[in-house]
């Protein structure tokens, strides 16, 4: 373990923003991640993960502490299920493809979501008609006032849509050190009905679909929307799809009859954000360096040198103009830093 000192962040956030931290640590134990907490030597600390949910915007006057814990295992096995455990260092994608590999339902339409498996339950990440939560069992997570590990089960976390208690009263109190969920070993329930994995597994003329079926047309469906991080700089969807009353949907409905929406409850209803993104014309727009990308208007990307402070303004300017046409408060998905 071995502590560096003005650190570029740009290999370390999908978005590709070149912003320094002052002090930087790879830790790849718990108890190495103790030790830090435990020292006085560096009183502002700051986590990170993945860096695939996140837009900096500053340098990071602290100690940078790069969660690096690896490790995946089975913990029991049945004829119907199976529990697995991974570490929160574990690319998601990459543990995805672990569990289909060995033939385990339930993270299928999941599948190339960026980011690590330690950040997926802060985020109640899901695509696809289908949410972490769905298979989530277990996390243990590091008290950072104790510095003891302790266990929240699912229902611990209060997951709801794209949040969860690590991002309300749990937030800067706890790090996920590993994810414990619950999948299916036959008999898998397949999600193919949202969005167009239907189609796309016709185009694959696949009429029997497994688990990597579904994988690979939500894969095909992902990189034909989805600009690669590795290539152009982005953070995924950068909104939450918001969700609002019937009886505001209806009214909209009045003035934008084609307005897409899914069903939440018999008084909400969930309306596409990049429709409404793509509706006011920001879709495809690029602003020098930076811009909204071609294929998705939910994904705000850097071309190349952008700074987070210009693709945060553009993401304000979005929600403005959302907020003026639509009368829609839209949220950021990302954590702007």
């Amino acid at each position: 373990m071995q502590i560096q000192n003005d650190i570029s962040l740009k290999p370390y956030n999908t978005f590709g923003i070149d912003v320094s931290a002052k002090h930087f640590v790879s830790v790849s134990s718990v108890e190495d991640l103790k030790a830090i907490f435990s020292s006085e030597e560096f009183p502002q600390k700051f986590i990170l993960g993945g860096g695939s949910n996140m837009l900096l915007t500053k340098n990071i006057d602290a100690l940078v502490i790069h969660l690096n814990l690896k490790g995946k295992q089975i913990l029991s096995k049945t004829d119907t299920e199976v529990y697995v455990e991974s570490q929160a260092g574990e690319n998601w994608h990459e543990f995805v493809l672990w569990t289909l590999d060995k033939d385990f339902g339930g993270l299928e339409n999941l599948s190339l979501i960026p980011g690590n498996v330690g950040t997926s339950p802060i985020q109640n990440i899901g695509a696809y008609g289908v949410e972490l939560k769905d298979t989530f069992h277990s996390c243990k997570a590091l008290n950072l006032k104790t510095l003891e590990l302790e266990t929240f089960t699912n229902s611990e976390c209060k997951f709801d849509y794209r949040n969860s208690i690590f991002k309300q009263e749990a937030k800067g109190h706890y790090i996920i050190t590993s994810v414990v969920f619950r999948l299916s070993v036959k008999n898998h329930d397949l999600h193919t009905n949202y969005g167009a994995i239907s189609s796309e597994l016709e185009h694959m003329k696949v009429q029997q679909p497994t688990i990597q079926d579904v994988s690979k047309a939500v894969i095909s469906i992902r990189q034909s929307k989805l600009p690669n991080p590795k290539e152009i700089g982005n953070s995924g969807s950068f909104f939450k799809n918001p969700i609002i009353s019937k009886a505001s949907f209806l009214k909209l409905q009045e003035n934008f009859p084609e307005i897409p929406s899914y069903k939440v409850s018999d008084t909400e209803v969930k309306v596409p954000a990049g429709w409404l993104i793509e509706q006011a014309g920001f879709k495809g727009k690029t602003f020098g360096t930076y811009g909204v990308h071609k294929k998705q208007a939910l994904v705000l990307v850097n071309y190349g040198d952008a700074k987070g402070t210009e693709i945060l303004a553009l993401s304000q300017l979005i929600q403005k103009t959302i907020a003026r046409i639509f009368d829609i408060n839209i949220e950021a998905e990302v954590n702007i830093i």
